[in-house]
């Protein structure tokens, strides 16, 4: 029985662009454009890419009670936020797995915007409700489909934004956000993304992608912005060694294991669902760790290969990728602890042979600011 993938508002824009479209977790969505992945790469580090991430769920939580109620639900810590602020964050099950990784918004008191991944808005959606109780002074929305999202990144992204709107781009800080118009059209505006580049985020109605999308390729043209697709977007944030749910993250994963204690707020005053199990785990000291990598010898390691060190398998490869700006090829394993420091030799097997690398630190690329 075939079920019908889900279509973004942009998805006609994307396949006169000659884009290549894949089934993107239950979605029809460009993995790459003419340009390429590498050029699409190249473009968002030295200028601006464009991406359509109007696939990401948001969720509404609105009331007397939603700091509250969010503040139980995820590791970082919601009360802290300012109006007009936005964090990262991990929904975590009662094992101390992570449901998943998300960024929360605060509009206000009473006013906080959840936005999740695509494949797991669903999941993310039955598991808040099923947490909202009778004693609980709030309203729960999905609002999926009331937005697109476009993000525009790179070292060009805020001037060509800037040409779009009367808003003041560059006052606002990295994870601040604000609400104004886009070439006319009411947007949110949130300087966040997921490329380890500059840019924004941009927040509008469904009925209004195409007309945001083309503007900002105008505004951008003389500046040689690209629009990038899936495969781009990936070894972006993999360069900026960002965790990508389903590879570094998922229900059996502890944000503590892959670097993301800084959003595990074990010291906060909520307990947080899986809060007394990553402070065991923390005590007890972790079992593996999520390394980065770089290949020492010709290779492209890929999700899923093994890592052996001293002839007995030890990790597995989360994700692998050639990095397009680095000019190498990276990736990020599990690893035990004792293993995971920097310069540890370890081979990956690629398809029969056991190639070497070593473990580098991350992030892999970091832009200057």
């Amino acid at each position: 029985m075939s079920t019908e993938l889900k279509k973004t508002p942009l998805n006609g824009v994307h396949r006169e662009l000659g884009g290549k479209m894949v089934d993107f977790g239950g979605w029809d969505m460009p993995v790459q454009y003419k340009a390429g992945v590498i050029e699409e790469h190249m473009a968002t580090r030295t200028r601006a890419g464009l991406f359509d991430v109007s696939h990401m769920g948001e969720i509404w939580v609105e009331g007397p009670d939603a700091i509250a109620f969010v503040d139980r639900l995820t590791t970082n810590d919601v009360t802290k936020l300012a109006d007009g602020q936005a964090h990262y964050s991990a929904l975590t099950n009662h094992d101390g797995g992570v449901v998943d990784d998300l960024l929360v918004y605060r509009f206000g008191p009473k006013r906080l915007l959840l936005v999740v991944n695509a494949a797991t808005t669903d999941k993310d959606w039955h598991w808040i409700r099923s947490h909202h109780s009778e004693h609980d002074d709030l309203a729960l929305r999905n609002a999926s489909d009331d937005y697109c999202q476009i993000a525009i990144q790179g070292p060009r992204a805020v001037a060509i934004l800037q040409r779009l709107t009367e808003t003041e781009l560059e006052p606002i800080k990295y994870y601040w956000f604000t609400e104004g118009k886009v070439d006319g059209v009411d947007a949110i505006i949130s300087r966040t993304g997921y490329t380890g580049e500059d840019g924004f985020e941009v927040y509008a109605a469904p009925d209004k992608a195409v007309q945001l999308w083309q503007a900002m390729m105008h505004a951008g043209a003389d500046e040689g912005i690209l629009p990038c697709g899936l495969a781009a977007r990936n070894t972006l944030r993999l360069e900026s060694a960002m965790s990508l749910y389903g590879h570094e993250l998922g229900d059996d994963i502890a944000p503590l294991e892959v670097g993301l204690g800084w959003i595990t707020k074990l010291g906060k005053d909520s307990d947080f669902i899986g809060k007394d199990k990553l402070a065991a785990m923390k005590e007890a000291g972790l079992k593996r760790k999520l390394a980065g990598f770089e290949m020492t010898e010709p290779g492209i390691a890929r999700d899923g290969f093994d890592v052996y060190i001293n002839g007995e398998k030890a990790g597995v490869v989360t994700s692998g990728s050639p990095a397009p700006f680095l000019k190498k090829n990276i990736g990020l394993a599990f690893l035990p602890p004792e293993f995971a420091e920097i310069g540890q030799e370890i081979k990956i097997d690629i398809r029969g042979k056991q190639v070497a690398a070593k473990v580098v630190p991350t992030p892999f690329y970091k832009r200057a600011k």
